[in-house]
């Protein structure tokens, strides 16, 4: 038996719940990784997509040709309702909820889980591990944004030596780039090289780093000015006081602080440099909305950041906490003809990182991961 993507029929589960979300078109605003994914996924193909999304009470949506179903309690029992040929759960850390959902679902019924974080099982309890591994063969394959970060999850149990995984960025973006001008009378933003920061101000984010490279480039690139555009501000006393004790920095380094999201996309077509400092991220929301917009990445070599880079390839990537590295990155971009480079950049996200090329892949998964299903069972003879 030979499965087709076009006859495949999709269900996203969504354990994850908030509490203050008392609105279902409120959490469909909110939970923009969910919608796209779902239309990504129908947009390549499938012949069904739909969301059981855990929730404070019973409801039903139609939206874009997508199904959301809003349960309290009963998400395995929804799911297989829908008679899925894949069910698809955000999350490792539901493990014993996948195992009941596998229960629930038709034999048939392949089930999938992604991964949304590079941090892994630390921290987990011990308790959690063995719950983990306990459950982890009612799973027919995990989904991570990078190879690179299965194996700490295989190495605390929770995915089986043998388990199939799978690469494939967790989201994509819906923003695009506006014209050079438009994007600068929008944001102030000028300077040759423009560099943008979005980011939280945090210790992962390493904002102070970024900082100490960026005045080491000042000699070097006297016409530079970072932008820094962040939201939590754990470390925002410390970024002041570096600015502000430094001239150089003081005369070149705009704090803009939180923006609307609607306005992100001219920050990223202002910029010719995206630059971030992080130690690991599940994915990278924000350089993925940079590559959209055209700007190229002076980005860590992190796992989920060499996928998005093609291992460098688009940009340039340095070691976490290395200013001086960061700083030699920055300098060999200015050098080049950036703004020649945008339209190559941009293609590389419509290539590898849409929503179209994202949904053709997460298919591709899908079909896959069913005709083992199916040969398996062939197998046993079930």
């Amino acid at each position: 038996m030979k499965t087709g993507r076009n006859s495949l029929s999709v269900v996203q589960v969504n354990y994850a719940f908030d509490n203050s979300l008392s609105d279902p078109d409120a959490l469909l605003a909110r939970y923009t990784t969910l919608t796209g994914w779902s239309q990504a996924v129908l947009a390549a193909g499938a012949r069904r997509s739909a969301v059981v999304q855990r929730f404070r009470r019973a409801a039903r949506i139609v939206r874009n040709g997508i199904e959301y179903v809003f349960v309290n309690r009963a998400v395995a029992s929804a799911a297989a309702a829908l008679s899925p040929d894949v069910a698809h759960v955000n999350g490792l850390e539901f493990g014993a909820r996948t195992w009941r959902l596998r229960r629930s679902l038709p034999a048939s019924t392949a089930v999938v889980v992604q991964n949304h974080s590079d941090s892994g099982p630390m921290g987990y309890a011990p308790v959690a591990r063995l719950i983990g591994a306990a459950t982890r063969h009612a799973v027919d394959a995990f989904l991570f944004a990078a190879d690179d970060h299965v194996g700490r999850w295989r190495r605390a149990g929770f995915i089986a030596p043998r388990q199939r995984t799978y690469q494939v960025m967790e989201a994509s973006t819906a923003v695009t780039a506006i014209p050079r001008a438009e994007a600068e009378s929008i944001t102030g933003m000028h300077g040759n090289p423009a560099i943008l920061w979005v980011g939280r101000l945090n210790a992962n984010k390493d904002p102070l780093t970024i900082l100490d490279a960026f005045e080491r480039t000042v000699t070097t690139l006297p016409q530079a000015t970072l932008t820094m555009v962040y939201d939590a501000s754990d470390l925002l006393r410390d970024v002041q006081a570096r600015v502000e004790g430094r001239i150089v920095l003081r005369e070149r380094v705009h704090l803009a602080g939180a923006v609307a999201h609607e306005r992100i996309p001219a920050y990223c077509s202002a910029a010719d440099i995206f630059v971030l400092g992080s130690r690991h991220e599940g994915s990278g929301y924000a350089l993925i909305e940079a590559l959209a917009c055209g700007a190229t990445p002076a980005v860590t070599d992190i796992p989920s950041f060499r996928v998005l880079t093609a291992g460098g390839a688009v940009g340039v990537l340095w070691q976490p906490g290395d200013a001086a590295g960061c700083a030699r990155a920055l300098v060999a971009l200015a050098r080049r003809d950036l703004r020649a480079e945008r339209p190559a950049v941009c293609q590389h996200f419509e290539r590898h990182f849409s929503w179209d090329a994202i949904g053709q892949r997460a298919l591709e998964i899908y079909e896959d991961v069913v005709q083992s299903r199916v040969e398996i069972s062939e197998r046993r003879g079930d």
